[in-house]
């Protein structure tokens, strides 16, 4: 495997902020355990419970150890940029650390390559995978994974980071001093449709659609799912059966997602406060015409809320 030697290198640049590795020794020995145990017969069944009752427990666990430190460290970066006054005073006396502005965009740099360079690879050992064994099961095994929420491009604060690093790009351009770390993270405009994509890798590409698959439009006030898809929030809440005033958090655990009819999946939901930002500097008119029907939206919802409160109170 080429991709190894790279993937090592990289992980011993990131040894001193303990972050999780894919063990790619070891989960090459367990995948030529059949091999080795039996000479005569150079492949093992589509269903080998020796291999898979080995090789996809432990790299469960490692996909899920990278996910939870990526989300855990993303979110309190984020958390950080977007904090201001003494708030932000407060979580950087939390944390012990004192980091200014360009340690925020390289931090932001590296989780970004880190995500990207852990998700090829995942899909690579699981290529390597049924390539040896002759089977499907890698695959399979990938689809169950994203599934349970364990695939680290389903992250939303990856698309976070993303919006982040092309915002700061933007509004620093001008400045020697602050200006983002790598240009391979953009938002294209197709025909009216947004999309959010990044390059890092030669193996692999993300492309974001930005398009609410409820209302068929820009996704305005984005919120994530924890299965990944990403809707305007006020459909959201509309596909969750509440009202805006409620909130996703007040969904029933029953409620389904739209798109892949994962159930559960509103209470994680994540607000995606930097690709809002992101959005409302690019589609300006779009944004503005958005904003004043919300607007009069959530002023109904809200009014319609406080009188049946009121008619509850008063036994009405």
């Amino acid at each position: 495997m080429k991709f190894c030697k790279t993937y090592q290198e990289f992980m011993r640049g990131q040894e001193q902020k303990k972050l999780p590795v894919v063990g790619f020794k070891k989960l090459k020995k367990i995948m030529k355990t059949c091999r080795r145990s039996s000479p005569y017969h150079r492949t093992c069944p589509d269903q080998c419970t020796v291999c898979d009752g080995t090789f996809f427990p432990s790299l469960l666990n490692e996909m899920s150890e990278i996910v939870g430190c990526f989300n855990e460290r993303a979110q309190k970066l984020l958390e950080l940029h977007l904090a201001s006054g003494f708030r932000k005073y407060i979580i950087l006396l939390k944390g012990k650390s004192k980091r200014n502005h360009s340690t925020l965009v390289h931090e932001g740099k590296d989780l970004v390559v880190y995500a990207l360079i852990n998700a090829v690879a995942i899909r690579k050992i699981l290529k390597k995978y049924d390539k040896i064994h002759y089977s499907k099961q890698g695959q399979l095994f990938k689809s169950q994974a994203q599934t349970m929420h364990k695939e680290i491009l389903q992250s939303p604060w990856l698309i976070e980071l993303m919006a982040l690093h092309i915002n700061l790009r933007e509004t620093k351009s001008k400045s020697r001093k602050s200006s983002a770390l790598f240009d391979e993270c953009y938002l294209t405009i197709k025909d009216g449709k947004p999309s959010l994509a990044c390059e890092l890798f030669d193996s692999i590409k993300v492309d974001i659609d930005l398009t609410c698959s409820i209302c068929l439009d820009t996704v305005f006030d984005p919120v994530s799912l924890s299965c990944g898809h990403i809707f305007c929030y006020s459909c959201a809440c509309s596909s969750a059966s509440v009202t805006i005033v409620d909130g996703l958090k007040e969904a029933h655990s029953k409620e389904k997602c739209p798109l892949c009819r994962s159930a559960g999946v509103y209470e994680g939901a994540v607000h995606l406060e930097e690709l809002n930002i992101l959005l409302g500097r690019s589609c300006t008119e779009y944004w503005e015409e958005r904003l004043q029907m919300e607007r009069v939206e959530r002023v109904k919802q809200a009014k319609e809320h406080w009188e049946t409160q009121c008619r509850a109170f008063m036994g009405i």
